[in-house]
Formats: structure tokens, C-alpha cells, sequence
């Protein structure tokens, strides 16, 4: 008599991350009261575009000046910049960074790169993190000259671009997959 195996029903990772992952102040990459500091939001959707509501966003740039903190300095580049910020989404699939406008840093072989955040994103049904940048749409022309951005499709190329909102924030949505899918990197 032969015995008939089931296949082992899938299960979600999760969800925990915005909860282990988070800290009180993690959005903030620079202090409240820093000159020229903004809001960059967005909202972490899935392939239907509905809201994941649990998933972390963790943003690592350089400052205003296109340094990096120092990990060997405890004061780090000065004037509370940390380069790091994490935080969790809501309920609605909302995150937000509170941070200010990177400056340029060279890639390996020395080419300018426009201001970029690099980005990483976890959240449930994803067994690895994803990596992907955000570049700002008031930066046109470093924009076209980045050497990561230049070689996608302009129509790929959008699903990176921050836009300025009328309060001085960044907006900024990630699609895990489906139309408009934002470009991931493979690190």
C-alpha cells in the first residue's frame, strides 16, 4: 500500500521585523533641530498594492558634505549625523526618515554619483532583504550623470526618484513586485 504525501503548506516569515528591528529615535539620521533637515516618506507596497504593515526601512548616506561617520570617532562626522536610520512601517504601509540632502561621494572607479540614500527593506514573505537607492528628482542633471542610474531604462530609472512635496519632504513609495516593480540590486 503506497502512503500519499501533502505538500507542506507555505508559510510567511514574520511578522516581527518592525517590531526586533526598530529603536525609539532610529528614523531620525540627524538631530530635529538640524538646518536644512527634511522628511523622506513613502509607503512599502506589495505586488497588489496593498500595504505591508510590518516590514523595516533602513537608509545609509553620507552628510550634507558627502562624508561618511567615522566609526572610529565617537562623535562621528559631527553635528549628531549618524548616516544610519531605521524605522517600521504602520499599519498603512507609511515609514519615514527624517535626515538631510546626502552629499556626492565617487563610486570605485571615481566617477561622481548624484545624492543618493542606499536602501535596504525586510518584511514578511521576503526570505532575503531587498536593496534598492533613492535619488531626488530636483537633482536632474547629477541624476543623469550617476553611472548606477545613467544605464537603467528611463521608465525603470522613475521607480528611484524621490519627488519634493509642497512641505519640503521627499516622497517615496516602494513596489515589492508587479507593475511599476522598484528597481531592486542584487548586492
Amino acid at each position: 500500500m503506497s502512503e500519499r504525501l501533502e505538500t507542506t503548506p507555505s508559510q510567511t516569515v514574520g511578522p516581527y521585523f518592525a517590531l526586533g528591528l526598530t529603536w525609539e529615535d532610529g528614523a531620525h539620521v540627524v538631530p530635529p533641530e538640524t538646518p536644512g533637515a527634511f522628511w523622506v516618506r513613502g509607503r512599502i507596497l506589495d505586488g497588489a498594492g496593498d500595504p505591508v504593515p510590518d516590514a523595516v526601512v533602513e537608509t545609509w548616506q553620507p552628510d550634507a558634505d558627502g562624508r561618511f561617520p567615522d566609526n572610529t570617532d565617537p562623535q562621528g562626522t559631527g553635528h549628531g549625523f549618524r548616516g544610519l536610520g531605521r524605522c517600521g512601517t504602520d499599519d498603512e504601509g507609511r515609514w519615514g526618515i527624517w535626515t538631510v540632502k546626502p552629499g556626492g561621494v565617487p563610486d570605485r572607479e571615481g566617477v561622481a554619483q548624484a545624492p543618493l540614500l542606499a536602501v535596504t527593506i525586510l518584511a514578511r514573505g521576503l526570505l532575503n532583504r531587498v536593496v534598492t537607492r533613492i535619488y531626488f528628482g530636483d537633482e536632474a542633471e547629477a541624476n543623469a550623470a550617476d553611472p548606477v542610474l545613467s544605464t537603467l531604462p528611463p521608465e525603470r530609472r522613475a521607480t528611484l526618484i524621490a519627488e519634493r512635496a509642497e512641505d519640503g519632504s521627499y516622497t517615496f513609495d516602494v513596489r515589492l513586485q508587479g507593475e511599476n516593480e522598484t528597481v531592486f540590486f542584487a548586492i
